[in-house]
């Protein structure tokens, strides 16, 4: 598999190990982010697109294993692996049960690690239960009713247009996925339809104005700079 173009995110607090990994992952013609403690690497992962998470176990602020179950929690499907200089089997089951992809035990030899990483980015990339199949779905203090185009919140009806409901439940069912606003035009309104992306924007604001505690920093609607947008919920 070609690495071009395949974004990773680094999240190491040793310097020594974040200047090595990323000289030898971009000569390999990986794009790599860095995080250098817990809380802004879970952030990265969250608000922004990668092919691939390196997860350091002991990091500043907040550990890897809370990190990785966060992420799982709210839906994130990037393949993560864990890095660690810990070699206990119960840790690495303790990740992998967490929702870690994979496990490396420092010191490892560079082709290792470059073969576990081309081996995750081949996986299939995991795919959530359409929300076709499902009766309801429930995020923060909102509950969707599929079968009667109804929403909630803490058991109060909420107004959406048909439109908005659409657009909802499109991103529920490809929800902790990046979506272009191209891919929503076209499997929102169709590849028929007239529409800018523009439209898409406008609608978006809407959702957020009705689902969002503060509209202005979304929690469950993302902004990925550059990419489009990522439902986490």
């Amino acid at each position: 598999m070609s690495s071009t173009g395949k974004r990773i995110l680094l999240i190491e607090d040793e310097i020594g190990l974040v200047v090595t990994l990323t000289d030898r992952l971009s000569s390999e013609g990986y794009t790599i982010q860095h995080a250098g403690d817990g809380i802004k690497g879970e952030q990265f992962a969250t608000e922004r697109h990668f092919d691939i998470i390196l997860l350091d176990v002991m990091l500043p602020k907040k550990n890897g294993f809370d990190i990785v179950r966060d992420l799982r929690k709210n839906g994130i499907s990037t393949p993560v692996l864990m890095l660690t200089a810990r070699g206990q089997l119960n840790e690495k089951v303790v990740g992998l049960k967490l929702g870690a992809d994979d496990y490396l035990t420092k010191p490892f030899e560079m082709l290792e690690l470059l073969a576990r990483i081309e081996s995750l980015l081949r996986r299939p990339t995991s795919v959530a239960v359409p929300a076709s199949e499902l009766t309801s779905y429930s995020f923060g203090l909102f509950t969707i009713d599929f079968r009667k185009m109804e929403i909630t919140r803490k058991g109060k009806p909420i107004d959406l247009s048909a439109r908005e409901f659409q657009l909802l439940r499109f991103f529920i069912e490809h929800r902790g996925t990046v979506l272009s606003r191209e891919v929503i035009l076209n499997e929102v309104w169709g590849y028929d339809a007239m529409p800018t992306t523009r439209t898409i924007d406008t609608h978006i604001t809407w959702l957020r104005q009705k689902l969002e505690k503060n509209p202005k920093f979304p929690q469950y609607i993302l902004t990925i700079h550059g990419f489009g947008y990522k439902f986490i919920g």
